[in-house]
């Protein structure tokens, strides 16, 4: 299989350089799409002929989105029912009830306190976001997914769904739960025409993760510090536009992706020039 075009670096598209999908395009919806690998995502499967309903909680953003590649977009918080309601009944009436593939990017971590000085309300909020938000898209989509008769589930989890660090506990707990959600939902799915994937990032270098993390830019950038090549949100993309875009009947399980100076979600390897 080879590698699809990149799409126009972010901010530099214009109108006339939108793709325009045909009839028969594919069609997603990617969660958490107003920055880092929600937006890069909704630039690759957009470039690459998708008709793309993107989805996050910032208007402004989304707009921003949709006037740069032409993508339809959503205001949601996936952590109401009454939003996620709204946004099954667009999906019904923008892809005529036929959707192909669900894309899970929305998510995120909030602090590093170790789990004897654990924040509760921090880990309940990441409990909310990553699975509980996941749990109820998918709900919500499952039957236009089911009808298309070509679906796909992608879950964007994290090494921190597989490896437990200091520090880390709460997200290694919510991300531990979407994982075990994707899981359950390949063996639920069986049988049926849907693939049920997994992307699970290692470091990646982004605008906010970090910052919405640890609260701070400085303590942002240590994270960072010596690592001369974390991945970006637009690698990340890359490999879910080659999961979705394989055959329908290859199914990537389980994808981890890391930098090559990241052995482990604990050991990294700075100022080695890799």
């Amino acid at each position: 299989m080879t590698a699809s075009p990149a799409p126009s670096p972010s901010g530099t598209s214009t109108s006339a350089s939108v793709p325009s999908p045909g009839a028969d395009a594919l069609t997603a919806v990617v969660t958490g799409a107003s920055s880092g690998i929600g937006r890069a995502t909704v630039e690759r499967l957009v470039a690459e002929g998708w008709r793309v309903l993107a989805v996050a909680r910032r208007q402004e953003r989304l707009d921003q989105l949709a006037a740069e590649t032409g993508c339809e977009v959503l205001a949601v918080d996936v952590t109401s029912d009454d939003s996620v309601d709204a946004l099954a009944r667009r999906v019904e009436e923008l892809f005529e009830g036929s959707l192909n593939a669900v894309v899970h990017v929305a998510g995120g971590a909030l602090g590093i306190e170790s789990a004897a000085d654990a924040d509760l309300e921090k880990w309940q909020r990441m409990y909310e976001i990553n699975v509980l938000g996941a749990v109820r898209v998918t709900r919500a989509l499952l039957p236009t997914v089911r009808a298309s008769g070509r679906g796909d589930l992608l879950f964007v989890t994290s090494v921190a769904a597989q490896e437990a660090y200091p520090g880390g506990s709460g997200y290694n707990a919510a991300k531990a739960g979407e994982h075990m959600l994707a899981a359950a939902l390949r063996l639920e799915l069986n049988g049926e025409p849907i693939r049920v994937i997994e992307v699970a990032p290692g470091m990646v270098r982004t605008e906010e993760f970090s910052l919405v993390r640890l609260g701070d830019q400085d303590a942002a950038d240590k994270v960072y510090d010596g690592v001369e090549n974390p991945l970006t949100a637009r690698d990340c993309a890359d490999v879910i536009s080659y999961a979705l875009g394989a055959p329908h009947h290859v199914n990537l399980d389980l994808i981890t992706v890391r930098p090559l100076a990241q052995a482990a979600a604990h050991r990294v390897a700075r100022h080695q020039g890799v």
